[in-house]
Parts: C-alpha cells; sequence; structure tokens
C-alpha cells in the first residue's frame, strides 16, 4: 500500500483544505482529515514511505555492525576480544532512548538518511555481544582450528568459516530489531526530532493527533494503530525465521 499509495489514496498528503478541518472518517475521506484539512489516510500511506524504509535500513546498518564487531571480538584473540567488549559494555550503559535524543539533539538533521545513521549507530550493541558468543563457540571448533593450523588468516577464517554459521541469527535478529526501530524512530518523531514537518511520518502525526484526542481521536489513533500493526508485523517475521531456521527446532518438526 506504501508503494502504490497514489491509487490507494490519491489525495494530496500535504494539501490543505481549511473547509475540511477535522473531518470524522468518511465525508469522502475514509480516515478523516486532521487540523488542516489533510487526508489522513493520504498521509499514513505517504509516511510509510519514510518510517518503513528507515527502520529496515536502520536495523541493516546495526545488525552491519553488530555483527562485524561479533565476528572480531570472536575469532581475533583475547586482547582483541576485550576491547571491543568493553566498547560495546562502555555503549550499553547508555539507554537507548536518552543516547538517541543526546545524539540527535546535537547532531540535527531532518534528513532519513542521518536519522537511518542515527539509529543504527546506537542500535548495534545486543546483536555484537551475540554474534561474539556465537563466533567464540565456533572459534573452538575443529575446522576453526584446521582452517588457522593451515595458515588462514583471523579475518578469512571469520569470513569463510564462521559467518556463514551465524547468519541465521543475524537475520532473525535484524528483522526483530526492525520493530524496535520502527518504534524508535517514531519515538523520535513524536518528540519533534524526526524528519520535519509537513514530510508525514507516523510518529509525526502522532503527536499532532494528540494535542485533540478527544474531539479529533481518528487523528492519532489511525496512525498509530498503523504503527502498532507494524511492529507487530515486523516481529512476527521474526518469530517465523526464528522457527525455520532453527536446526533444533527442525529437527523436531521432523521427528
Amino acid at each position: 500500500m506504501a508503494l502504490l499509495a497514489d491509487t490507494f489514496s490519491p489525495r494530496d498528503p500535504l494539501l490543505q483544505d481549511l473547509s475540511a478541518v477535522s473531518l470524522s472518517p468518511g465525508h469522502g475521506h475514509p480516515l478523516g482529515t486532521d487540523a488542516l484539512g489533510r487526508d489522513v489516510l493520504a498521509r499514513i500511506l505517504h509516511g510509510a514511505r519514510i518510517s518503513l524504509p528507515v527502520a529496515a535500513l536502520a536495523a541493516i546498518l546495526s545488525c552491519a555492525i553488530g555483527a562485524g564487531v561479533g565476528l572480531l571480538a570472536g575469532t581475533s584473540g583475547r586482547r582483541a576480544d576485550r576491547a571491543l567488549m568493553r566498547l560495546t559494555d562502555v555503549m550499553l550503559a547508555f539507554p537507548t532512548l536518552a543516547l538517541l535524543l543526546t545524539l540527535a539533539a546535537l547532531f540535527r538533521s531532518d534528513h532519513p538518511a542521518a536519522l537511518v545513521a542515527l539509529l543504527g549507530l546506537t542500535t548495534w550493541m545486543p546483536l555484537a555481544r551475540l554474534v561474539r558468543a556465537e563466533a567464540s563457540s565456533l572459534a573452538q571448533r575443529d575446522f576453526f582450528e584446521a582452517a588457522t593450523g593451515l595458515g588462514a588468516s583471523p579475518l578469512r577464517c571469520a569470513l569463510r568459516h564462521v559467518a556463514p554459521n551465524v547468519v541465521s541469527t543475524i537475520i532473525v535478529a535484524a528483522t526483530l530489531l526492525a520493530g524496535d526501530v520502527l518504534l524508535l524512530e517514531s519515538g523520535l518523531s513524536y518528540l519533534g526530532l524526526g524528519v520535519a514537518a509537513p514530510t508525514p511520518t507516523w510518529g509525526d502525526m502522532v503527536r499532532e493527533g494528540m494535542q485533540d484526542l478527544s474531539g479529533s481521536w481518528w487523528i492519532a489513533a489511525f496512525p498509530g494503530l498503523v504503527l502498532a500493526l507494524g511492529v507487530m508485523a515486523f516481529n512476527l517475521v521474526g518469530d517465523g525465521l526464528r522457527d525455520a531456521l532453527d536446526p533444533k527446532d527442525s529437527v523436531g518438526r521432523l521427528a
């Protein structure tokens, strides 16, 4: 629906119609209008073009950083492991939302690419610890010791022999992380630190609707509902991938 937003709702999401302010659902507007007469459905569909790509790209960036740090920590020896894990622990010491708010205020940018970088650089730590644990376990296996004994470099061992064995973990983590990042992006937009208005995003639409929640409930309710459905969808996909890619679970089903 986001890709075909102009088909599902041909109205301009930025067009203001002061003669149709805060109309309830119906009257030619399936989800009503906001305080400036803009069509809520059109803004939700066009807002998905910002919120969903930002969440997906930020999750990919976060997983790339976390997987890289985890692989290096788990396969490069004790000194590198300690240094990288201490860095990860320092980053984890700061609450994610507080860190995001601080960085967003210091390096304010209204461009979606800046938001992707901000979210990706502050959410990679849990995956790094997860990948590091699996990489450390794999580094004790015979195939890894054989590759090392044959003269393979640590980088080659990590990329050629360890990374393929943790790909399923990374894929599942990326899908689950996308839901969390979607919530964080909406939270930043709700606080006015996301993509600048009038470009529609789900978090910003919820913020605008909260100003008259009792009288025009649909302005905040429908974007909030879509946001909840988006997060639930990412989590369901992640759970399904985890069940499909878990070898123990596959063995149990075959038995």
